[in-house]
Protein backbone atom coordinates (compact mmCIF):
# COMPACT_ATOMS: atom_id res chain seq x y z
CA UNK A 1 0.00 0.00 0.00
CA UNK A 2 1.19 3.66 -0.73
CA UNK A 3 1.70 6.20 1.79
CA UNK A 4 -1.25 8.18 -0.42
CA UNK A 5 -3.45 5.06 0.23
CA UNK A 6 -3.06 5.09 3.40
CA UNK A 7 -3.30 9.03 3.94
CA UNK A 8 -6.86 8.06 2.30
CA UNK A 9 -7.81 4.84 4.22
CA UNK A 10 -7.69 7.08 7.49
CA UNK A 11 -8.67 10.59 5.98
CA UNK A 12 -12.82 11.38 5.89
CA UNK A 13 -13.44 12.79 2.46
CA UNK A 14 -16.58 12.51 2.59
CA UNK A 15 -16.52 14.85 5.87
CA UNK A 16 -14.91 17.28 3.74
CA UNK A 17 -16.98 17.11 0.86
CA UNK A 18 -20.17 17.69 3.16
CA UNK A 19 -18.13 20.87 5.49
CA UNK A 20 -19.25 23.92 4.28
CA UNK A 21 -16.11 24.86 2.58
CA UNK A 22 -16.70 22.25 0.77
CA UNK A 23 -19.68 22.56 0.02
CA UNK A 24 -18.22 26.02 -1.37
CA UNK A 25 -15.69 24.50 -3.26
CA UNK A 26 -18.48 21.77 -4.91
CA UNK A 27 -20.78 24.56 -5.68
CA UNK A 28 -18.97 26.91 -7.47
CA UNK A 29 -17.02 24.09 -9.42
CA UNK A 30 -19.93 22.45 -10.32
CA UNK A 31 -21.25 25.77 -12.29
CA UNK A 32 -18.82 26.14 -14.24
CA UNK A 33 -18.45 21.85 -15.33
CA UNK A 34 -22.13 22.68 -16.63
CA UNK A 35 -21.44 26.08 -18.39
CA UNK A 36 -18.78 23.67 -20.42
CA UNK A 37 -21.35 20.88 -20.30
CA UNK A 38 -23.95 22.96 -21.79
CA UNK A 39 -21.44 24.12 -24.32
CA UNK A 40 -20.70 20.74 -25.03
CA UNK A 41 -24.93 20.02 -26.24
CA UNK A 42 -24.61 22.91 -28.22
CA UNK A 43 -21.92 21.08 -30.32
CA UNK A 44 -23.67 17.96 -30.58
CA UNK A 45 -25.53 17.86 -33.85
CA UNK A 46 -29.21 16.98 -32.67
CA UNK A 47 -30.86 13.74 -33.66
CA UNK A 48 -27.45 12.59 -35.47
CA UNK A 49 -25.95 13.21 -32.02
CA UNK A 50 -28.43 11.58 -29.88
CA UNK A 51 -29.16 8.81 -32.25
CA UNK A 52 -33.07 8.99 -30.87
CA UNK A 53 -32.72 9.07 -27.45
CA UNK A 54 -34.64 12.08 -25.51
CA UNK A 55 -32.27 12.46 -23.07
CA UNK A 56 -29.58 14.73 -24.36
CA UNK A 57 -26.88 14.50 -21.53
CA UNK A 58 -26.61 10.93 -22.10
CA UNK A 59 -24.72 11.93 -25.18
CA UNK A 60 -22.30 13.84 -23.10
CA UNK A 61 -19.06 12.26 -22.10
CA UNK A 62 -17.70 12.94 -18.89
CA UNK A 63 -14.43 11.76 -17.33
CA UNK A 64 -13.73 12.93 -14.05
CA UNK A 65 -10.10 11.49 -12.74
CA UNK A 66 -8.91 10.88 -9.65
CA UNK A 67 -13.04 10.60 -9.02
CA UNK A 68 -11.86 10.63 -5.15
CA UNK A 69 -15.18 9.04 -3.78
CA UNK A 70 -17.68 9.88 -6.18
CA UNK A 71 -18.28 13.88 -5.51
CA UNK A 72 -18.50 15.10 -9.30
CA UNK A 73 -19.14 11.43 -10.75
CA UNK A 74 -22.07 10.54 -8.74
CA UNK A 75 -23.63 14.04 -9.21
CA UNK A 76 -23.17 14.25 -13.03
CA UNK A 77 -24.06 10.67 -13.13
CA UNK A 78 -27.40 11.18 -11.29
CA UNK A 79 -28.05 14.11 -13.94
CA UNK A 80 -27.75 12.63 -16.97
CA UNK A 81 -24.62 12.12 -17.75
CA UNK A 82 -22.34 9.39 -19.56
CA UNK A 83 -20.06 9.53 -16.82
CA UNK A 84 -16.20 7.42 -16.22
CA UNK A 85 -14.69 7.69 -13.14
CA UNK A 86 -10.85 6.79 -12.58
CA UNK A 87 -9.28 5.97 -9.12
CA UNK A 88 -6.02 5.14 -7.70
CA UNK A 89 -7.34 4.53 -4.12
CA UNK A 90 -9.14 1.33 -3.52
CA UNK A 91 -10.91 2.32 -0.75
CA UNK A 92 -12.48 5.82 -2.67
CA UNK A 93 -13.28 3.33 -5.42
CA UNK A 94 -14.97 0.91 -3.20
CA UNK A 95 -17.43 3.80 -1.58
CA UNK A 96 -18.18 5.62 -5.29
CA UNK A 97 -18.95 1.91 -6.40
CA UNK A 98 -21.45 1.49 -3.31
CA UNK A 99 -22.79 5.18 -3.91
CA UNK A 100 -23.82 4.86 -8.54
CA UNK A 101 -23.85 2.02 -10.31
CA UNK A 102 -24.60 4.71 -12.84
CA UNK A 103 -20.75 5.71 -13.15
CA UNK A 104 -18.40 3.44 -15.06
CA UNK A 105 -15.88 3.36 -12.24
CA UNK A 106 -12.22 1.96 -12.87
CA UNK A 107 -8.97 1.83 -11.21
CA UNK A 108 -6.20 3.70 -12.60
CA UNK A 109 -3.16 6.04 -12.89
CA UNK A 110 -3.72 10.02 -13.93
CA UNK A 111 -0.08 9.02 -15.57
CA UNK A 112 -1.30 6.41 -17.68
CA UNK A 113 -5.07 5.92 -18.55
CA UNK A 114 -4.48 3.13 -21.17
CA UNK A 115 -7.72 1.66 -20.33
CA UNK A 116 -9.10 4.73 -22.40
CA UNK A 117 -9.12 5.51 -25.95
CA UNK A 118 -7.64 8.43 -27.55
CA UNK A 119 -10.17 11.28 -27.73
CA UNK A 120 -13.33 9.33 -26.16
CA UNK A 121 -14.30 12.34 -23.79
CA UNK A 122 -16.36 15.75 -24.20
CA UNK A 123 -15.68 17.12 -20.72
CA UNK A 124 -12.45 15.55 -18.50
CA UNK A 125 -12.25 16.50 -14.83
CA UNK A 126 -8.59 16.40 -13.48
CA UNK A 127 -9.50 17.46 -9.83
CA UNK A 128 -7.51 15.21 -7.17
CA UNK A 129 -3.79 13.78 -8.96
CA UNK A 130 -2.53 17.29 -9.40
CA UNK A 131 -2.80 17.98 -5.83
CA UNK A 132 -0.50 14.94 -5.07
CA UNK A 133 2.21 14.04 -8.23
CA UNK A 134 5.26 16.01 -7.65
CA UNK A 135 7.51 17.71 -9.79
CA UNK A 136 6.80 19.59 -13.69
CA UNK A 137 7.61 15.78 -15.56
CA UNK A 138 5.18 13.67 -13.50
CA UNK A 139 2.11 16.80 -13.44
CA UNK A 140 3.31 17.58 -17.40
CA UNK A 141 1.86 13.30 -17.65
CA UNK A 142 -1.34 13.72 -16.33
CA UNK A 143 -2.17 16.41 -18.69
CA UNK A 144 -1.02 14.97 -21.41
CA UNK A 145 -2.97 11.98 -20.55
CA UNK A 146 -6.31 13.91 -20.04
CA UNK A 147 -5.59 15.92 -23.18
CA UNK A 148 -4.55 12.80 -24.86
CA UNK A 149 -8.21 10.97 -24.16
CA UNK A 150 -10.19 14.06 -24.59
CA UNK A 151 -12.41 15.59 -28.20
CA UNK A 152 -10.60 17.81 -30.12
CA UNK A 153 -13.34 20.92 -29.08
CA UNK A 154 -13.51 19.65 -25.65
CA UNK A 155 -12.62 21.04 -22.41
CA UNK A 156 -10.44 20.23 -19.57
CA UNK A 157 -10.81 21.35 -15.79
CA UNK A 158 -7.70 21.01 -13.84
CA UNK A 159 -7.60 21.32 -9.73
CA UNK A 160 -4.61 22.68 -8.24
CA UNK A 161 -3.50 23.33 -4.75
CA UNK A 162 -2.34 27.17 -4.21
CA UNK A 163 1.24 27.85 -2.65
CA UNK A 164 0.18 30.71 -0.82
CA UNK A 165 -2.71 28.71 0.76
CA UNK A 166 -0.06 26.31 2.58
CA UNK A 167 2.58 28.62 3.20
CA UNK A 168 0.09 31.13 5.44
CA UNK A 169 -1.96 28.08 6.35
CA UNK A 170 0.76 25.81 7.87
CA UNK A 171 3.50 28.28 7.73
CA UNK A 172 2.08 31.23 9.90
CA UNK A 173 -1.05 29.86 11.12
CA UNK A 174 -0.01 26.42 12.53
CA UNK A 175 3.52 27.98 13.52
CA UNK A 176 5.86 25.59 11.73
CA UNK A 177 7.24 28.90 9.75
CA UNK A 178 10.96 28.67 11.42
CA UNK A 179 11.54 24.79 11.19
CA UNK A 180 10.08 25.09 7.50
CA UNK A 181 13.02 27.29 6.81
CA UNK A 182 15.26 25.84 8.54
CA UNK A 183 14.70 22.39 6.51
CA UNK A 184 14.79 23.99 3.25
CA UNK A 185 10.90 23.49 2.76
CA UNK A 186 10.35 27.17 1.61
CA UNK A 187 12.67 29.31 -0.94
CA UNK A 188 13.39 32.36 -0.09
CA UNK A 189 10.25 33.86 -1.99
CA UNK A 190 8.11 31.63 0.07
CA UNK A 191 7.83 29.03 -2.88
CA UNK A 192 7.60 25.73 -1.34
CA UNK A 193 9.66 22.64 -2.16
CA UNK A 194 7.30 19.62 -1.70
CA UNK A 195 8.24 15.56 -1.65
CA UNK A 196 5.88 13.11 -1.58
CA UNK A 197 6.65 13.02 2.19
CA UNK A 198 4.25 15.64 2.36
CA UNK A 199 1.66 14.30 0.33
CA UNK A 200 0.31 17.48 -1.38
CA UNK A 201 2.22 19.88 -3.80
CA UNK A 202 1.65 23.55 -4.37
CA UNK A 203 1.71 25.60 -7.33
CA UNK A 204 2.31 29.41 -8.27
CA UNK A 205 0.25 30.46 -11.36
CA UNK A 206 3.49 30.44 -13.41
CA UNK A 207 3.63 26.72 -12.31
CA UNK A 208 0.57 26.02 -13.97
CA UNK A 209 1.29 28.82 -17.26
CA UNK A 210 4.32 26.21 -17.35
CA UNK A 211 2.91 23.02 -17.37
CA UNK A 212 -0.19 24.34 -20.27
CA UNK A 213 2.49 25.49 -22.54
CA UNK A 214 3.86 22.56 -22.74
CA UNK A 215 1.03 20.23 -23.48
CA UNK A 216 -0.17 22.74 -25.87
CA UNK A 217 -3.17 23.96 -23.98
CA UNK A 218 -5.39 27.29 -24.63
CA UNK A 219 -6.82 28.49 -21.01
CA UNK A 220 -10.23 29.32 -21.46
CA UNK A 221 -10.49 30.86 -17.85
CA UNK A 222 -9.18 30.58 -14.27
CA UNK A 223 -11.49 30.27 -11.13
CA UNK A 224 -10.92 29.93 -7.86
CA UNK A 225 -13.47 27.61 -6.17
CA UNK A 226 -12.85 28.34 -2.62
CA UNK A 227 -11.53 31.51 -2.16
CA UNK A 228 -11.33 32.04 1.60
CA UNK A 229 -13.86 29.59 2.83
CA UNK A 230 -10.38 27.42 3.52
CA UNK A 231 -9.14 29.93 5.67
CA UNK A 232 -12.84 30.95 7.79
CA UNK A 233 -13.73 27.53 8.19
CA UNK A 234 -14.64 27.76 11.89
CA UNK A 235 -16.23 31.11 11.18
CA UNK A 236 -18.21 29.49 8.04
CA UNK A 237 -19.86 27.32 10.80
CA UNK A 238 -20.99 30.15 12.83
CA UNK A 239 -23.18 31.71 10.01
CA UNK A 240 -26.69 31.36 9.74
CA UNK A 241 -28.41 28.88 6.30
CA UNK A 242 -28.95 31.96 5.14
CA UNK A 243 -25.57 34.06 5.53
CA UNK A 244 -24.00 31.16 4.75
CA UNK A 245 -26.00 30.93 1.16
CA UNK A 246 -24.89 34.78 0.76
CA UNK A 247 -21.15 33.72 1.25
CA UNK A 248 -21.94 30.74 -1.87
CA UNK A 249 -22.83 33.57 -3.98
CA UNK A 250 -20.18 36.19 -2.54
CA UNK A 251 -17.33 33.34 -4.08
CA UNK A 252 -19.38 32.73 -7.07
CA UNK A 253 -19.45 36.20 -7.83
CA UNK A 254 -15.35 36.88 -7.51
CA UNK A 255 -13.94 33.55 -8.51
CA UNK A 256 -12.81 35.12 -11.69
CA UNK A 257 -11.13 38.21 -10.41
CA UNK A 258 -7.86 38.04 -11.68
CA UNK A 259 -6.73 39.57 -8.23
CA UNK A 260 -7.22 36.90 -6.32
CA UNK A 261 -6.71 34.06 -8.03
CA UNK A 262 -3.97 32.10 -6.39
CA UNK A 263 -4.75 33.01 -2.64
CA UNK A 264 -7.36 31.01 -1.82
CA UNK A 265 -6.46 27.27 -1.21
CA UNK A 266 -7.40 25.81 -4.90
CA UNK A 267 -7.67 27.11 -8.67
CA UNK A 268 -9.37 25.26 -11.51
CA UNK A 269 -7.64 25.93 -14.47
CA UNK A 270 -10.27 25.43 -17.61
CA UNK A 271 -8.24 24.58 -20.72
CA UNK A 272 -9.43 23.78 -24.56
CA UNK A 273 -8.49 20.88 -26.14
CA UNK A 274 -7.34 21.71 -29.40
Amino acid sequence: MTKLEEYYNKFNEEKRLNSRHGQVEFRVSMKYIRKYLDRAAARLDGAAALNGNQNKNSAIKILDIGAGTGRYSVALADEGYDVTAVELVRYNLGILRQKASAVHAIQGNAMNLKKLGDESFDVTLLFGPMYHLFGFEDKSKALKEAKRVTKKGGVILVAYCMNEYGVITYGFKERHIMECMEQGRFTEDFKTISSPDELYDYMRIEDIDALNQAQGLERIQMISPDGAANYMRPFLNQLSDEEFELFVQYQMSVCERADLLGAGAHTVDILKRS
